[in-house]
């Protein structure tokens, strides 16, 4: 039983080593000239003016959960094509249902005026 996760903690392991030789690769090698300027915080390059707290419409939040949504849907739907022959019927009319769910609930934004940014 064992046996059987030793390829994965070898591929963990040799993934952890390539790691820190990469870092110290760089790091025995790299330049070295800390000067004032380059040991200061770094943000952005420029000085910041106003406030960083900005107002945003909810309609940037909209768009990306309805991203997020049809993103889990093909993430679900390319598994299903490719085990298409092996699920049968069941299989279809599921996914069918599923695609039913999320088409009710696009035509729902649509019509509530969601994907709409005139307004």
């Amino acid at each position: 039983m064992a046996t059987a996760y030793f390829p994965i903690l070898l591929a963990l392991a040799f993934g952890l080593f390539l790691a820190v030789a990469v870092w110290m690769l760089g790091h025995f090698t790299g330049p070295k000239n800390p000067t004032r300027e380059k040991l200061i915080p770094y943000e952005c390059g420029s000085e910041t003016t106003g406030t960083g707290g900005i107002r945003l419409s909810a309609k940037f939040f909209v768009t990306a959960i309805l991203l997020v949504v049809f993103d889990v849907e093909l993430a679900f739907l390319y598994p299903w094509a490719a085990a298409f022959g092996e699920l049968g019927r069941r299989g279809l009319f599921a996914m069918l249902l599923f695609l039913a769910v999320l088409g009710v609930a696009l035509l729902y934004l649509v019509r509530k005026g969601a994907l709409r940014w005139e307004e």
